[in-house]
């Protein structure tokens, strides 16, 4: 109990400095710096959907990209026919209010996920590795092709989004919406990853033909996580396209789902809050490792192999030796 009551405190002093980070960089004269840390917690959710299947079911996809790009597009296309006043295909309004966008991102990355899964799942190892980057590069080429929403371009989403008449146009306002959703996707991953569905999945990762053998259709449950983790990023490339009031090809782009890869590495596979921490290490040091040189890869190359190398479970890993060493 007393462990349980350590985390929940500890969570509620993360959310309680997340939540003052707005007043306090303006305070000090950051304005930029709420924009990245709401970047971080958007990435946050797409680095954890990815680590629902990856770190608890084992499933190592290079496709992760594709449902954060359709999330993305969903926005986008959505606004799009809602400025343009022509129905998507003659039947689907267009619409510009965040409580219909955000959720039809998650809906469609969950469909497209189910497709690709269904497939995929059917294969394994290094099948499912190619084959989940080869759908990926289909629709990162699918949404370049679409001339009509900016092709290579882009799209720019020229309004905000609405929310109970919020103005999401005030980086400060969608800052707390970002945090708001974030707390909110991961008290559902929580109790996900916490139940027999969780269980099971973790069992598949640790040895599938035992889990066959008692008479369980692994198949079946790696393609609900698959489908839930597909969603997950929806939510996040959604919240990205709102956030940046831009939908961009690239976030389909294979290298997108090497960063989340990445990210995920450098937080802990299979742990829980290690795609905060993947996530927040990852941006942090692009963005500031880029502006002090222009060969800053090269410098977060080594720092990513000490960090996977030398810390044995990633961040999250390390501090959690860190912890029990004070204790």
């Amino acid at each position: 109990m007393s462990r349980t009551v350590s985390i929940a405190l500890g969570l509620a002093l993360v959310i309680l400095v997340l939540a003052l980070v707005p007043p306090i960089s303006q305070a000090l004269g950051e304005r930029s710096f709420p924009s990245l840390v709401a970047r971080i917690m958007i990435y946050a959710i797409a680095v954890a959907s990815l680590n629902l299947i990856l770190g608890y079911g084992g499933m190592v996809s290079f496709g992760h990209a594709a449902f954060f790009g359709i999330g993305n597009y969903v926005v986008g296309i959505l606004y799009y026919h809602h400025a343009e006043g022509v129905p998507l295909w003659g039947i689907i309004p267009g619409t510009d209010q965040l409580l219909i966008t955000l959720p039809a991102a998650v809906i469609v990355a969950g469909i497209a996920a189910l497709a690709i899964g269904a497939m995929a799942l059917r294969t394994g190892g290094v099948q499912f590795i190619m084959i989940t980057l080869a759908f990926a590069q289909m629709l990162y080429f699918f949404f370049v092709s679409l001339q009509q929403y900016g092709g290579d371009d882009g799209m720019i989403i020229r309004k905000s989004n609405q929310l109970f008449g919020l103005n999401l146009r005030d980086k400060m306002v969608m800052y707390y919406v970002i945090l708001v959703i974030m707390v909110l996707f991961f008290a559902a991953l929580w109790r996900v990853v916490n139940s027999s569905f969780g269980a099971v999945l973790a069992g598949i990762r640790q040895n599938e033909r035992r889990m066959t053998a008692l008479g369980i259709s692994t198949y079946r449950y790696k393609l609900y996580g698959f489908v839930l983790a597909g969603m997950g990023a929806g939510l996040a490339g959604g919240l990205m396209a709102v956030f940046l009031r831009f939908a961009s090809p690239d976030t389909l782009h294979w290298t997108e789902s090497g960063e989340l890869m990445i990210m995920v590495l450098m937080g802990g596979v299979g742990t829980f809050f290690g795609p905060v921490l993947g996530a927040a290490a990852y941006l942090f040091l692009q963005t500031y490792l880029s502006a002090w040189t222009e060969h800053w890869q090269l410098v977060f190359g080594l720092i990513l192999l000490v960090v996977v190398l030398g810390t044995r479970g990633g961040l999250s890993g390390l501090l959690s030796r860190l912890t029990r060493g004070r204790s």
